[in-house]
């Protein structure tokens, strides 16, 4: 491979892990704001915030999972 080709794929690999990331960062934002209350009344999350966190990482990778195959596609999310 040469250094042109070499320096894409790492390009690539960078562009991918910084998109993981951020998905990874945006997802737990969104859920731990949607599922667990800000007064902390416990140190442990509660079974009813489990459950909420569980289906919201759930939605949100079936959702990702979705939008991937659209672009891939090439059609519009919706």
């Amino acid at each position: 491979m040469s250094c042109l080709g070499l320096f894409q794929a790492f390009s690539m690999a960078q562009t991918e892990m910084e998109y993981r990331v951020e998905l990874f960062n945006k997802l737990a934002q969104t859920c731990f704001k949607k599922c667990v209350d800000n007064r902390y009344k416990e140190a442990e999350l509660n079974m009813g915030e489990n459950s909420c966190i569980d289906r919201c990482v759930s939605k949100y990778w079936q959702v990702n999972g979705i939008v991937g195959q659209l672009l891939s596609a090439g059609k519009p999310p919706m």
